[in-house]
């Protein structure tokens, strides 16, 4: 009998690549969808297939669904950006919602249940309850949160009308090795960087800004129990940390001591994240395993061994 086939939409990126290199590990053959936007071709597990493809060419995304007929499909493909959305929510929404949507009608013609990689901060907004569960109300400040809330509601529209078991998973703010440091959210990875390159941090909100930071590794169990589940779960630790905890846990990793450039918050950004998780600890069985401190040590080291091996260059 052939194995299992599984789609993972942005499997060349951060959190896809992890998620790609688990499954393909337990033996399924695995395809990534990624246009290479912002992934990269060599975070693709050497065993899985990589087919360049924006989820926006309906057409195209379909065809290939339905060559590799797939037994599940993991949805992580997204514009990520809340400054980009910002700029941009015409071309948030394509990729967001009409992406999200292409993805969902390709798996109904293989009635593949679909786990969905949404978001927590940026949805529940500044006014939900701390730690916030499932149950508050979205109130977005960014047109990427508006686009992740509406590409919930398709996942969930699906599930119901099709009776495939499509589950939502609402991340924390995610961290790990392989993170881009080039981004907006990863401020672990930003941090680390910048502290390698000799520039000072800088640091948005004064360093009072809270967030609920999750470990990739975390995550990744997180979505492979869901799948196959029909729900919506906070995938985070229940735990709220200020920005500046944090660049003092990665200058603590770092061995360094910079002195920190600070901000206000950006447009579109939240005062305070923190997220409750308990319906996924008592529906899935999850619960994460990192501690922050530990896991900060361990992706700071990853990171730094990263920006040496790719040889980019420090500022002077």
């Amino acid at each position: 009998m052939s194995r299992q086939s599984v789609i993972v939409t942005g499997g060349a990126g951060f959190i896809g690549s992890h998620l790609a290199n688990a499954i393909a590990d337990d033996g399924a053959a695995v395809v990534v969808v990624d246009d290479l936007s912002s992934g990269r071709a060599d975070r693709v597990p050497a065993e899985a297939r990589l087919a360049q493809l924006d989820i926006t060419h309906r057409d195209a995304l379909i065809q290939l669904f339905d060559e590799v007929r797939p037994s599940r499909v993991f949805h992580l493909g997204a514009q990520a950006s809340v400054t980009r959305s910002v700029a941009d929510p015409p071309r948030d929404c394509e990729i967001n919602v009409q992406g999200t949507l292409n993805v969902l009608d390709a798996a109904e013609r293989h009635r593949a249940p679909v786990t969905f990689a949404s978001t927590g901060g940026a949805l529940y907004g500044n006014e939900a309850p701390i730690p916030t569960p499932e149950s508050a109300a979205p109130t977005p400040l960014a047109p990427y949160g508006a686009s992740k809330w509406a590409g919930e509601a398709y996942v969930s529209t699906w599930a119901r009308a099709s009776g495939v078991p499509h589950a939502v998973c609402r991340l924390g703010n995610v961290y790990g090795p392989r993170q881009s440091p080039h981004g907006e959210a990863g401020v672990i990875a930003i941090f680390a960087y910048q502290l390698w390159s000799g520039s000072p941090p800088t640091v948005f909100g004064h360093g009072q800004p809270t967030r609920d930071y999750v470990h990739v590794h975390d995550v990744v169990d997180a979505m492979l129990r869901a799948s196959g589940r029909t729900g919506t779960y906070n995938v985070a630790t229940g735990i709220e940390t200020s920005v500046q905890t944090v660049l003092d846990l990665v200058q603590d990793a770092a061995g360094t001591t910079m002195t920190a450039r600070y901000a206000p918050l950006r447009e579109g950004e939240l005062k305070r994240s923190c997220m409750d998780s308990s319906r996924a600890h008592r529906e899935l069985g999850w619960s994460p395993r990192y501690q922050l401190a530990d896991g900060v040590r361990q992706t700071v080291r990853a990171l730094l061994d990263e920006f040496e091996t790719d040889g980019t260059h420090k500022s002077s």
